[in-house]
């Protein structure tokens, strides 16, 4: 079966331009409920704001963003995040994986975090952790990926 989408790992310059569908994704996710740092009243300019604050980061860090396109747009989006810090070069961050809400169910999640970690590797990272709400949907593909759970943080968003 062919895949309705497509993976693509943007540069900055490229992250700048797609700031405004990220932006759209990341509404999308917001208002369905993702505790992924923003609050309900997330506005367009806003959302907007933030992908190009991870644009002017990536050329910084080397953060790689990776997203999802399908015939309509992005779909989805996600990031790997080097630790930046001497004693964990080995170490990176799993961050801000969205997938919009007329895209589930369709193997997109999946997909990210395969690209993913083919970028934590690509980056020389042998370590990746990330959060993501207990019972969730990211929950279940986190651990259906393999992905092992270390703790619970009570009331942590």
């Amino acid at each position: 079966m062919t895949q309705a989408f497509q993976i693509t790992r943007l540069n900055p310059t490229d992250l700048r331009l797609t700031a405004e569908a990220l932006a759209l994704v990341l509404m999308d996710c917001v208002a369905g409920g993702a505790s992924v740092s923003f609050m309900a009243d997330l506005t367009y300019e806003e959302a907007v704001g933030f992908w190009n604050h991870v644009a002017d980061l990536a050329q910084d860090d080397g953060r790689m963003v990776i997203t999802a396109s399908d015939a309509l747009g992005v779909i989805g989006v996600v990031q790997v995040i080097p630790a930046g810090v001497p004693n964990q070069p080995h170490r990176g961050e799993v961050a801000k994986m969205l997938v919009h809400r007329r895209a589930r169910g369709q193997g997109i999640g999946q997909a990210l975090l395969a690209a993913a970690e083919d970028a934590g590797r690509a980056l020389g990272l042998t370590l990746l952790t990330l959060d993501t709400a207990q019972g969730g949907v990211g929950e279940r593909l986190y651990s259906g990926g393999g992905w092992v759970r270390v703790g619970v943080i009570p009331d942590y968003a």
